[in-house]
């Protein structure tokens, strides 16, 4: 039995400065390092996801509605998609890439970017805007849920941004997918003033919040 950390989604323009900033994200980005610098010993393997948008459609508004429409984010190849310079990729066993066609809120949604791909959103020359080779032909993609069963995980426990959002969508997927889940609450930040209906949600979709 293995235990992973889920890293969501702790990207430049979902912090301070982005065109989606959530506040708290850098504290967040932060305290996610030193949290695995204390903890690492603890986990298996650690994972990291990211928004990675290449044409997602309605996702991207000029007018959104910020629940199913929002501004251009974290667009693949752009500093925006980058992970924050205050989270410590040291540590980090696999990045998954999601949303690059339509909107994907769920890390479970991802595709492991190749071993060679630096965790930036840099590219490779000769490559899509911002696609990794392995996301231009899905047919051999590992998707997290393959990922995670092929290293024998049983327990994940999930932090990042957003905690109503994308950290919401990941708990819940794990846990349909068979998980123990285990939500760190201090070290996620959501966009909404009030979290406690994001964190019932959590809860009663059998999430353990921290």
């Amino acid at each position: 039995m293995s235990r992973a950390l889920i890293i969501v989604d702790v990207q430049n323009d979902f912090c301070e400065g982005g065109p989606l900033a959530v506040r708290g994200g850098a504290a967040v980005a932060g305290a996610i390092s030193e949290y695995l610098d204390a903890h690492y010993g603890e986990f298996d393997h650690v994972v990291a996801t990211q928004d990675w948008h290449i044409d997602p459609g309605s996702h991207f508004s000029e007018t959104p509605d910020y629940k199913d429409s929002w501004p251009r984010h974290c667009v693949a190849g752009t500093r925006g998609a980058e992970l924050h310079p205050d989270l410590d990729t040291e540590y980090v066993d696999a990045y998954f890439r999601k949303g690059q066609f339509a909107a994907a809120y769920s890390g479970f949604e991802g595709l492991l970017a190749p071993e060679d791909a630096v965790p930036t959103g840099e590219r490779q020359a000769g490559s899509l805007p911002g696609a990794p080779a392995a996301l231009e032909s899905d047919e051999d993609a590992i998707g997290l849920d393959d990922w995670l069963q092929s290293h024998d995980v049983e327990d994940v426990v999930v932090v990042g941004i957003a905690t109503d959002y994308c950290v919401k969508a990941t708990a819940l997927d794990a846990v349909q997918a068979g998980y123990g889940v285990t939500v760190v609450r201090s070290l996620t930040a959501g966009i909404a003033e009030d979290l406690e209906d994001a964190v019932a949600e959590m809860e009663l979709g059998g999430a353990d919040i921290t």
